[in-house]
């Protein structure tokens, strides 16, 4: 039988969209955001040469630039003011999120709840401004080596970190407005919105390609990578909403209707991990590649660890079986580090067992912990072979095909994901609207009763 939640969330339609000015404001507050991320993306960092930059751009692609490139729109190919985008915050994320699981003073401070998520917030903005700089260095180095730089010096490395840094530190707070005044995660939102902003250019040069004959890509290819993505997308839906539930018990308790127990399920995402397995084998893997293309021919005959590199990028190309078995390898050891690093079975058995929850034959404590990791093993192999299905699948047809873009699982796992979150919270407004409504004619038939 449909519960009130169920009979509401049928009878929500366009009307009761328009009827929603709250949720209106908060889309319009995201476009408007969104816009400006991608104005901005176009802004160039001062003192850098646009014709050598365009030569370099065109030198390496294929490499890791190409990969983050894809998520901050193009920005860091045009070495714009938001060239590195949000993938420092991101990456400070993970590392205060790696800490918290690894130090025991930080993960009492996470126990502290809201002032607690302030101060690792805090620790994860000083650990972006850290790594930005750091990048930003290294980035306006390489300008200034490959000959990008109009003017190369200090003063340019200066310009070109502070630029940066104000730049990534102005997403990150466009980020937290979005979450705050808009609607869906705002930094989700600008790697989407990085992503989405190269598929028109993706799939015009894919149609020329089929139109001249460019490759092995024909009109009967297209209508097959149409088909395969849709199919991917359709899995990936799919794969994102399963969980396994786990029923939890609590003790009995004395009501009005007698003797009840209370039970609740806890649930665990078949894909604990998200998209960090794929975004880490494929930046160790594509390293290699991007130390020879910004290098060049230096970094050959010089030592023996320029012989090395300069092997593992003939092996290491894009759709070579060593590199498919790496990548598969890769994602599959990530899934299983990243899932330890976020799901911890001690804790959550030590919470049931202070709170009185049980699972229906299994002891409290020990047991309980050891039934945890044991169901978490399985649906991880789960998650782990569904993440590299994904991934690997795209990489096939790119080599294959010889696609003449980046098509990337992790780009399509993004997307997806961040759209389900984004539908899902305008569903929730509408019935919070739509909750409001029936709780004012409730009040007013009451009125009218007295």
């Amino acid at each position: 039988m449909a519960s009130a939640a169920d009979s509401l969330a049928s009878g929500l339609n366009l009307s009761k969209f328009g009827q929603a000015t709250e949720l209106k404001r908060r889309i319009w507050f995201t476009v408007g955001a969104l816009i400006v991320f991608r104005l901005l993306s176009y802004v160039p960092l001062p003192g850098v040469d646009p014709t050598a930059l365009t030569a370099l751009a065109n030198r390496t692609n294929g490499g890791v630039l190409d990969f983050f490139n894809n998520f901050s729109g193009g920005a860091l190919k045009r070495a714009s003011l938001i060239a590195l985008g949000v993938m420092p915050y991101i990456t400070a994320s993970i590392v205060v999120q790696l800490a918290t699981s690894l130090s025991p003073q930080l993960a009492a401070i996470k126990k502290e709840g809201e002032s607690g998520r302030k101060r690792l917030n805090q620790y994860t903005r000083y650990g972006t401004v850290a790594l930005t700089m750091i990048q930003a260095y290294f980035l306006a180095r390489t300008l200034e080596a490959q000959a990008v730089a109009v003017d190369p010096g200090m003063l340019f490395r200066m310009s070109v970190v502070i630029s940066l840094v104000g730049g990534t530190m102005f997403l990150m707070w466009l980020g937290e407005q979005i979450t705050s005044r808009g609607i869906g995660n705002g930094i989700s939102l600008i790697i989407m919105a990085g992503i989405v902003a190269n598929m028109p250019t993706n799939i015009v040069n894919l149609l020329n390609s089929a139109r001249s004959g460019q490759g092995n890509i024909g009109p009967a290819q297209v209508i097959g990578i149409v088909v395969a993505v849709a199919a991917i997308v359709l899995f990936i839906c799919f794969m994102e909403r399963a969980q396994r539930r786990i029923l939890i018990q609590y003790p009995k308790r004395q009501t009005q209707r007698g003797v009840q127990s209370d039970r609740s399920h806890l649930p665990l995402k078949i894909n604990t991990a998200g998209v960090i397995p794929p975004i880490f084998a494929s930046s160790l893997l594509l390293l290699p590649l991007t130390i020879t293309q910004f290098a060049g021919n230096n970094v050959s005959g010089t030592s023996w660890w320029g012989d090395v590199v300069i092997t593992l990028n003939q092996y290491l190309q894009h759709g070579s079986p060593l590199y498919m078995t790496l990548y598969g390898a890769g994602i599959i050891f990530f899934s299983f580090f990243y899932t330890a690093v976020v799901f911890n079975p001690e804790e959550t058995a030590d919470n049931l067992k202070r709170y009185g929850g049980f699972i229906p034959g299994i002891r409290p404590g020990k047991n309980t912990e050891t039934y945890f990791d044991y169901v978490l093993t399985r649906i991880t192999v789960i998650g782990a072979a569904y993440l590299t299905i994904i991934c690997l699948v795209p990489e096939y047809l790119v080599s294959a095909l010889q696609i003449p873009f980046y098509l990337g699982g992790t780009s399509l796992l993004i997307v997806v994901n961040v759209t389900m979150d984004t539908v899902t919270q305008i569903q929730s407004h509408l019935l919070a609207h739509q909750y409001g409504d029936l709780i004012k004619k409730a009040k007013l038939k009451g009125g009218r009763l007295r």
